[in-house]
């Protein structure tokens, strides 16, 4: 394989590791630290010994994302407060909602779901899900059998089947749930939305340490509602509210002198009622929400 066709293989791969990096990571920064340390290592390859050139690749990520995770669960015993994936504006498209079912592996929720996976459970499941791989292409990647590749996908599907991680309600249902959200922030009656929020509902900030938020999960639609109306309607008054596509699903963008100081997503019940708000407030997650990353939901792809 010539320099040019070496770096062909690569650039043409990079996108679905990038994709398979940033679910496995839910950090964007460490997921393109885990694409270039791949290069790095693809540049020094014995080329005449690699036949096909994506597993390889595949291969060679993936495990790299498999030594971050075991560094990352212990970063994130020490982790301020809620840990919350870095959001990502999905564009690149006349309408990034469209294709937003197929790309549910993207929402915030679901990947805070993987997170309860091991990490192998996780690797397998999305190689074999998200990316079509067969398994015996899995197996191999994560060097194991067949039967034992098997289980670990299996298990994985058990622990993800909770409906409300893998809801997504039609755009025109996030609409009207965005401008009930907005109202209550203005108006700073939290009676708009009343009915809208589940019983179940939870509120998470993540601050990261960096930035004022809450300590703790609110729950309860009363609690939710107030502290939305009361209190965000006060600490956002001035700024601006933009809708945005935030991981697949419209969101909001909090901005404050042209700089980025929140973000908020949703997750929502089978019937469509918000069970979860996330709001992000760490700088170091909000520093790549304004420039989009462009999603192939058929491939997993990505690109920045």
């Amino acid at each position: 394989m010539t320099g040019t066709r070496h770096l062909d293989a690569f650039e043409a791969a990079r996108p679905k590791l990038l994709g398979l990096a940033y679910r496995m990571l839910g950090s964007m920064a460490d997921a393109e630290d885990a694409v270039q340390d791949t290069f790095v290592k693809w540049q020094v390859a014995e080329r005449t010994a690699i036949a096909n050139p994506e597993a390889w690749l595949t291969r060679l990520c993936t495990n790299r994302c498999l030594d971050s995770l075991k560094s990352a669960h212990r970063n994130r015993v020490d982790y301020v407060g809620s840990w919350i994936p870095e959001p990502l504006q999905i564009g690149g498209r006349a309408d990034p909602l469209d294709d937003v079912e197929k790309a549910e592996s993207l929402t915030t929720a679901f990947l805070l779901l993987l997170e309860r996976l091991s990490p192998r459970e996780r690797a397998a499941w999305l190689l074999r899900e998200v990316f079509g791989n067969s398994y015996d292409e899995v197996a191999g990647t994560l060097d194991i059998g067949e039967a034992a590749c098997r289980q670990l996908v299996s298990r994985a599907a058990r622990h993800l089947r909770q409906p409300a991680s893998r809801f997504v309600p039609p755009p025109a249902h996030q609409e009207k749930m965005l401008s009930a959200f907005l109202a209550a922030l203005e108006t700073g009656s939290h009676e708009t939305l009343a009915g809208l929020l589940a019983e179940t509902v939870q509120f998470q900030s993540d601050g990261g340490g960096k930035s004022t938020a809450l300590s703790r999960v609110l729950e309860t639609p009363e609690a939710v509602g107030k502290y939305v109306a009361r209190i965000l309607g006060r600490l956002w008054a001035g700024g601006r509210l933009e809708t945005i596509g935030i991981n697949g699903l419209k969101g909001l963008a909090v901005m404050r002198d042209d700089q980025l100081i929140a973000a908020v997503t949703f997750r929502y019940t089978e019937d469509g009622r918000i069970d979860r708000v996330f709001n992000i407030r760490n700088p170091d997650k909000l520093m790549r929400l304004r420039m989009p990353v462009r999603h192939d939901p058929g491939s997993g792809a990505l690109w920045i």
